[in-house]
């Protein structure tokens, strides 16, 4: 007897985060990505990249284009710095009254080698009402550092599970 996948990630591979490289790879994608917040479309696209990491989760950034840019603000006073794209910068995501400090970053100049993540943005899944992929909602990365989004189609173990600091 055969059964019918019942979700789209059963018909995929599964991938497991610990077969991704170090340094990261960037990789296209032209699965739906979708972000709602206060009940607005902050972010919808077919054109992403992810960043694949070992250990973590994928990155989701989404051109710029595919943003809602007039809900965000830059966060005043906090970057960070990441050995291989170089320093991130923050934006806060603003509907109505609502604020999301910090809820997407981007690499302005990101390093060699990551020049194709310039001009997009990325989204924590946990700061957000909804984050989606191919209708899937996601969920984020352990431990609220990493902006890593689990879908059904990505394994673990992911660093930021509590015991994985010294990873």
């Amino acid at each position: 007897m055969t059964t019918e996948p019942t979700h789209q990630a059963d018909q995929r591979a599964r991938e497991s985060v610990w077969d991704y490289p170090r340094p990261p790879a960037l990789s296209p994608s032209n699965r739906h990505v979708r972000i709602v917040h206060g009940g607005e479309v902050i972010a919808e696209s077919r054109r992403a990249i992810r960043v694949l990491e070992t250990a973590g989760a994928p990155v989701w950034y989404l051109p710029m284009a595919d943003v809602r840019l007039d809900l965000l603000r830059p966060a005043i006073g906090h970057q960070t710095v990441c050995e291989w794209k170089g320093v991130a910068v923050y934006l806060d995501l603003v509907v109505g009254d609502r604020v999301a400090p910090r809820a997407a970053w981007s690499y302005p100049s990101p390093q060699r080698g990551y020049e194709a993540i310039a001009g997009h943005l990325a989204f924590y899944a946990g700061l957000v009402d909804e984050a989606t992929v191919d209708g899937e909602r996601v969920r984020p990365q352990p431990g609220g550092f990493y902006g890593g989004w689990v879908t059904d189609d990505v394994v673990g173990p992911f660093k930021g599970e509590p015991g994985s600091e010294g990873w």
